[in-house]
């Protein structure tokens, strides 16, 4: 029996293992998280850029103004991903996604002969909890530093037109990834629809720094 105990043990810990190594295929060396998000959803799985690769920029599924009816504003983020000398395409990832809404548009870290800068740390903007008879929109925008992989003395802001959603504010910038890393990876916050009641979709956001 105590045997019969420890296989099973040992299977669960073999299999919850592997579990771990399929949503975090990188080496994450920080996790940038911000203190302003919204509560309500699930944390959706995360979604990692191509072993060797980094995240270059951005695009936004945004809800526009409904105006007399429900709004809910940033709905998913999505991030494309280059190797750190741009000769490789990383693919693009997103974690979990509001069903509202279009995709926006792209917006890029620079580029230039010689340089390659990755986005490195974030600010939200939220719209607070605006009570039970009121509409919450949760996030509305996300925006970006970029910087050299290699270095931190040149960073930059990145956000896309007209650069903040129709409610709440932005908050502090998230930490920043360390030299000789940047964003890798994402895991958003999401609400799925609620029918005939108030919709928020994307609430919160992590990035994590390979």
């Amino acid at each position: 029996m105590l045997h019969t105990l420890i296989y099973i043990l040992s299977l669960t810990i073999t299999i919850r293992s592997l579990s771990l190594l399929q949503i975090v295929p990188r080496n994450v060396v920080r996790t940038l998280t911000v203190d302003n998000g919204a509560q309500w959803g699930d944390w959706h799985f995360p979604d990692f850029c191509a072993e060797g690769s980094f995240a270059v920029g951005y695009n936004q599924k945004i809800e526009p103004n409904q105006h007399s009816g429900d709004d809910t504003s940033l709905n998913a983020i999505l991030l494309q991903c280059e190797s750190v000398n741009g000769s490789l395409f990383g693919g693009q990832v997103r974690s979990g996604e509001g069903s509202y809404g279009d995709w926006t548009g792209w917006s890029g870290c620079n580029k230039q002969a010689g340089t390659h800068d990755f986005l490195t740390s974030f600010s939200l903007q939220v719209e607070p909890k605006q009570g039970d008879i009121h509409d919450d929109t949760a996030a509305n925008y996300v925006k970006f530093m970029c910087r050299d992989f290699k270095s931190d003395i040149h960073q930059y802001e990145l956000v896309y037109p007209p650069g903040h959603g129709n409610w709440g504010e932005y908050g502090g910038w998230s930490e920043s990834c360390p030299v000789n890393s940047a964003i890798c990876g994402i895991q958003t916050r999401v609400e799925e629809p609620q029918c005939d009641k108030d919709d928020t979709s994307l609430n919160d956001v992590k990035f994590f720094c390979c």
